[in-house]
């Protein structure tokens, strides 16, 4: 990344405080000069931008981590893994998409602080197939749903009904809930801090290959279908049905089709088509631009 050095955190509370005034005098980039950034080290790896890129998020960062409270962890190498994940998605960040590069680190921050909690925790070993991934990470949850929540072996029943519904054979369900129950580290309290409680395994995340690129891909495409739908309605009929037809559609319309179904020449639907696109482009842009922001937005 950037050969320019980031503020560094010194051990302690004064450490911390400094550090926070410090990340403060970074300002916060417009969306223009962000993109262009963002092209610039795209483009022709300008480390400068990506120092430019990185630092106007570092509070971002911080916002995040001051989440992660609690763990028994030094807040400032959570913030420090925090940044590496950071990093690591200004290196990713494609600003063709559309979308802020708060919105797309945020994810990778999540994901850099967790793995850091996670390894160093020390954690019994759960097992590494994905039918034991999904069973330690969803034990707990189910046998709330089942009100199956005191410790010790569960009943015939439960471990039958736990078993089907996580598609996983009752024996393993036993051994699980066995070790789980054993491991005080992961069922004690969360000491009470701003508003968070319950256990410790509350936090914890599946380690499943690449899972910061599947919330990120989740988290987009989730994005993109309530803008886009929420975008089309500043379209009139003619201009949904055309960019739907010609936009949307795995098989899209052709032009002369849509002209007879108008009567109107081709030339004219795809003037139609180009105008509906850039009318559902600024729509999209408007609404990420305001989600953005309050995404990013850090009391003073």
């Amino acid at each position: 990344m950037a050969q320019t050095s980031l503020p560094t955190i010194s051990a302690g509370e004064n450490g911390l405080n400094r550090y926070l005034a410090e990340i403060r005098r970074f300002p916060m980039l417009e969306p223009q000069e962000e993109y262009m950034l963002a092209k610039r080290f795209l483009q022709h790896e300008d480390t400068k931008a990506a120092h430019k890129l990185v630092t106007s998020h570092l509070r971002l960062v911080a916002k995040i981590a001051m989440g992660y409270r609690g763990y028994g962890l030094p807040i400032g190498e959570v913030i420090s893994e925090g940044n590496v994940g950071l990093m690591q998605a200004v290196k990713k960040f494609d600003p063709e998409r559309g979308f802020r590069l708060a919105t797309y680190a945020m994810w990778w921050i999540k994901a850099s602080i967790q793995e850091y909690i996670l390894r160093s925790w020390s954690l019994v070993k759960m097992g590494t197939t994905a039918n034991q991934k999904r069973l330690f990470f969803n034990l707990r949850k189910v046998k709330s749903k089942i009100q199956a929540v005191e410790d010790g072996d569960l009943r015939p029943d439960q471990v039958a009904e736990i078993a089907t519904k996580l598609n996983v054979s009752e024996e393993e369900v036993i051994s699980m809930n066995r070790r789980l129950s054993g491991d005080a580290s992961l069922n004690a309290p969360i000491k009470a801090s701003e508003g968070e409680s319950g256990q410790w395994q509350d936090w914890l995340v599946d380690e499943s290959d690449s899972q910061e690129d599947m919330l990120v891909e989740q988290d987009e495409l989730e994005s993109r279908r309530a803008m886009l739908k929420s975008a089309l309605e500043v379209l009139n009929e003619r201009e949904k049905r055309i960019f739907e037809a010609r936009r949307l559609r795995d098989d899209p319309i052709t032009l002369e089709d849509l002209s007879g179904e108008f009567d109107i020449s081709r030339e004219r639907v795809r003037q139609i088509e180009v105008r509906a696109f850039e009318k559902v482009q600024d729509a999209v842009q408007k609404a990420a631009a305001a989600s953005d922001k309050a995404l990013v937005s850090v009391e003073d």
